[in-house]
């Protein structure tokens, strides 16, 4: 079986917090609207892991969701050639990794979040994201 796959997705929690989507259980993630993130939409896998950042308010990693669905045309978008994919929440960091700590910590100089900030579905490097977890204080995935 293929390693898990790691990414960080965002969004605005006003918009969908990681709260909101522990409460739904499952989303589908769509309305992403730039190529380079609909093309790494579309790399994802059921069983892939997500950092969920909250952009705007916050600017912090909050949670880890799971990729639950195979990636498919954004039902958001009809006719038009984006992608989406579900995914299901997995735990909540006890402690939200900020933007500030990310950018503070020498290992995650090269963090996407940081090179490819105006993007809204980047890879991980497992060791980021191991790090990630450690920094928020969250050693087990449910």
């Amino acid at each position: 079986m293929p390693k898990p796959g790691y990414w960080l997705i965002k969004s605005e929690p006003g918009a969908y917090s990681y709260s909101q989507l522990e409460r739904d259980g499952k989303t589908s993630w769509t309305g992403v609207r730039n190529f380079e993130a609909r093309n790494n939409l579309r790399s994802m896998r059921p069983g892939d892991l997500a950092l969920y950042y909250h952009s705007g308010e916050g600017k912090e990693i909050v949670g880890v969701a799971r990729i639950v669905s195979e990636p498919a045309p954004d039902p958001t978008a009809p006719g038009e050639d984006w992608a989406s994919v579900d995914v299901a929440p997995v735990t909540a960091l006890r402690s939200p990794v900020t933007l500030a700590q990310i950018k503070a910590t020498k290992e995650l100089a090269d963090f996407s979040l940081i090179k490819r900030s105006r993007l809204s579905v980047v890879p991980v490097e497992p060791e980021q994201f191991r790090l990630i977890l450690k920094l928020g204080k969250t050693s087990k995935l449910g």
